[in-house]
C-alpha cells in the first residue's frame, strides 16, 4: 500500500509541476508571440519545425498539428539536414527550431545555411542568452522553473511546455486563417468527423435501377413487388410526368392491411403517404441521419432540383458509417 501512496504523490507532483510550467509560460506570453504569428501567417512557402532528441519528437508533433489545422508544415530533422535535407528548404519558408538549451549542436549547425537562404527562424526555447534565440528572427520562450524529473534532468515538463506552446501557435493561426470545421475534415477523410462532413446524400444514395418507384396509378400489388425487388422497405410515387406525389412503406402496407384492403384491386395512390419527407442529393449525409431521428422514420427520398433522383434509408448510413 505504501508504494501506491507513494506512485500516487509522485504522479500528483509530476502533474502539478507540468502544470505550473504550462501556466507561467502562457503568463509570459508578449508581442514575441504575436511576431511569431505573423511570421508563419505571412509565410509564403512552409513551416518547416526541426529539433534534436526529446524536443524532435515535439517537433514532429507539432508540425503535424500545424498541417491538420491549415498551415503547410512538415519536419526536417536536423542532423538529416546537414547531409542533403537542406535541400527541402527554400527562401520562402519559416524555420520554427526546437531545443530547450538552445544549444543543440545539430539544430546549431544548420543555422548559417538557413541564414544564407534568407529564411526566417523561430526560436522556441527556455534560454534567453542561447546561441539559437540570438540567432533566431522571433523567440518564443519555453522556459521551465524545474523538470518533474525528480534528478531535474529527464526533459519533461520542458517538453510539455515545448508542446503546448507548439498548440498554441497552432491554434491562433488556425483562428487567424478563419479554418472550419468543413476545413480540418478534408485533412482528416479517413476519421469520424470526415465521413460526416464530407460524405453527401447522392454519395450513398440508391439510384438509377435502384431507385424503387412506380406510378401513382398502379394496384398496391404492384407497389409490393417493387418494394420486394429493391429491398428498401418502401417506394417512392410518381406522376406520369415522373414528378414525385408521395411514398409507400412498410407503415402504409400495415395500415392498408388493417383496413382491409385488397391488395389486388386498391390502386397504391389510395393508401400511400403524400407530401413524403424528402432531403437534397447536395445535402450531407449527416443530415439525413438527423431528419431521420427527429421523424423517427427510416427512409429519406432524395431530390435535385425538385426531381426524384434517389433513396436511403438507415441501412446505408450505417454502411457508410455516417451514423
Amino acid at each position: 500500500m505504501s508504494e501506491i501512496t507513494q506512485s500516487l504523490a509522485q504522479a500528483r507532483q509530476v502533474l502539478a509541476i507540468e502544470a505550473d510550467a504550462i501556466t507561467a509560460m502562457a503568463a509570459r506570453l508578449d508581442h514575441r508571440f504575436d511576431a511569431a504569428c505573423a511570421l508563419l501567417l505571412g509565410c509564403s512557402g512552409r513551416v518547416v519545425v526541426t529539433g534534436m532528441g526529446k524536443s524532435g519528437h515535439i517537433a514532429r508533433k507539432i508540425a503535424a498539428t500545424l498541417a491538420s489545422t491549415g498551415t503547410t508544415a512538415m519536419f526536417v530533422h536536423p542532423a538529416e539536414a546537414v547531409h542533403g535535407d537542406l535541400g527541402m528548404i527554400r527562401a520562402e519558408d519559416v524555420v520554427l527550431a526546437l531545443s530547450y538549451s538552445g544549444e543543440s549542436d545539430e539544430v546549431l549547425a544548420i543555422l548559417p545555411s538557413l541564414k544564407r537562404l534568407g529564411v526566417k527562424v523561430v526560436a522556441l526555447a527556455g534560454r534567453a542568452d542561447s546561441t539559437l534565440v540570438r540567432a533566431a528572427d522571433v523567440w518564443l520562450d519555453a522556459g521551465v522553473a524545474q523538470e518533474a524529473c525528480p534528478l531535474n534532468l529527464a526533459p519533461t515538463a520542458s517538453t510539455t511546455a515545448a508542446l503546448a506552446l507548439g498548440d498554441a501557435l497552432a491554434v491562433a493561426l488556425l483562428d487567424a486563417r478563419g479554418f472550419k470545421a468543413e476545413d480540418f475534415a478534408l485533412s482528416h477523410p479517413g476519421g469520424s468527423l470526415g465521413r460526416r462532413l464530407l460524405v453527401h446524400v447522392r454519395d450513398v444514395m440508391h439510384a438509377g435501377d435502384a431507385l424503387p418507384v412506380v406510378r401513382d396509378d398502379v394496384l398496391l400489388r404492384d407497389a409490393l413487388l417493387e418494394i420486394s425487388r429493391k429491398g428498401m422497405g418502401m417506394t417512392a410515387v410518381v406522376d406520369a410526368t415522373g414528378v414525385l406525389v408521395g411514398v409507400f412503406t412498410d407503415g402504409d402496407l400495415r395500415r392498408a392491411l388493417d383496413d382491409g384492403r385488397d391488395v389486388l384491386a386498391t390502386p397504391v395512390a389510395q393508401v400511400m403517404t403524400h407530401a413524403p419527407l424528402t432531403i437534397d442529393a447536395d445535402h450531407l449525409a449527416a443530415e439525413a441521419v438527423q431528419v431521420m431521428e427527429q421523424r423517427r422514420i427510416n427512409g429519406l427520398l432524395v431530390l435535385d432540383a425538385g426531381r426524384l433522383v434517389g433513396a436511403l434509408n438507415m441501412h446505408d448510413l450505417l454502411r457508410a458509417r455516417v451514423v
